[in-house]
C-alpha cells in the first residue's frame, strides 16, 4: 500500500512540474512571437523608408515648388526611423502614412509625373509595402491577443505574474483613420 501511495504522489508531483514547465514555455513562446511579429512590421517599415527617398526625388523633379510636402514626408520618415517603442513607432508610422497620402495627392496634379514609369513603379511598390505593413500589423495584434490571453487566463496568469511576464501593447491605428468616412453625392 505504501508503494502505491508513493507512486501516486510522485506522479502528481511530476504532473505539476510538467504543467508548470508547459505553461512557462508557452508564455515564453508567445512573448517571442510578439517580438518576432513586431520585427516583421519593422522590416516592412524599413522597406517603405528605403523607397521613400526615391519617390520624393522623382516627384521633386516634377513638383519642385511643393517644398512643405517633401519636408513633411522627410520628417515623418525620420520619426519612424528614430522610434524606440511601439507607441512611438505607431504614431510616427501614422504621420508618415498621412504625409505619403499628401505626396500622392500632389502627384495627381502632374499628368506627366503620373505617366512616368519610375513614379508608377515606386507607387506600386509602396502600395504593395503598405499592404504588407497592414498584414504585419494584423498578425502582430493577433499574436499579442494570444499572449495577453495567456498572461490573463488561469492558471497561466499565476505563472505569468510569478515570472514577470507583462502584457504587450496592441498596434493602434490613429483616430483619424478609424472615423467613418462621409460620403456625399
Amino acid at each position: 500500500m505504501n508503494i502505491l501511495l508513493i507512486i501516486v504522489v510522485v506522479v502528481a508531483i511530476l504532473f505539476v512540474i510538467f504543467t508548470i514547465v508547459h505553461l512557462y514555455n508557452n508564455l515564453v513562446n508567445l512573448r517571442n512571437r510578439v517580438k518576432n511579429s513586431y520585427s516583421q512590421i519593422e522590416v516592412q517599415l524599413k522597406r517603405r523608408n528605403d523607397l521613400i527617398p526615391n519617390l520624393v526625388e522623382t516627384v521633386k523633379g516634377y513638383a519642385g515648388h511643393e517644398k512643405e510636402v517633401f519636408e513633411n514626408v522627410t520628417q515623418a520618415r525620420s520619426n519612424v526611423m528614430n522610434a524606440t517603442n511601439i507607441e512611438e513607432a505607431s504614431t510616427a508610422d501614422n504621420q508618415l502614412t498621412g504625409a505619403l497620402k499628401t505626396l500622392f495627392a500632389v502627384a495627381e496634379n502632374y499628368p506627366e509625373l503620373k505617366a512616368n514609369s519610375n513614379f508608377q513603379q515606386l507607387q506600386s511598390e509602396l502600395t504593395e509595402t503598405e499592404d504588407k505593413i497592414s498584414y504585419a500589423r494584423q498578425f502582430y495584434n493577433d499574436v499579442v491577443l494570444k499572449y495577453n490571453n495567456a498572461c490573463e487566463q488561469f492558471p497561466s496568469s499565476l505563472f505569468a505574474r510569478m515570472f514577470g511576464f507583462k502584457e504587450a501593447e496592441f498596434y493602434k491605428a490613429p483616430e483619424s483613420e478609424t472615423a467613418v468616412p462621409e460620403v456625399k453625392f
